[in-house]
């Protein structure tokens, strides 16, 4: 009797990329927030996220502007 032939398993799809990176920690956020006495909106860590890529992607202008390969902190 010949043997079953084990099907091949189709390679898993590679995931993308995401559009936006985390470079905030949420519970920090939260943390600091509770820190003054008041409570932390659900979508406060998503929009602090963006305004720190805002900052990060400006700063990377200006150091490519000076002709940099190093973000300095002036360039915030």
């Amino acid at each position: 009797m010949a043997a079953k032939k084990k099907k091949k398993k189709a390679a898993a799809p590679r995931a993308k990329k995401k559009a936006n990176l985390n470079v905030v920690v949420g519970s920090k956020v939260k943390e600091a927030v509770k820190s003054h006495g008041v409570r932390c909106s659900g979508d406060l860590i998503e929009a602090l996220n963006g305004k720190v890529l805002g900052l990060l992607s400006d700063a990377v202008a200006r150091c490519n502007a000076n002709k940099r390969g190093t973000v300095r902190p002036q360039d915030l």
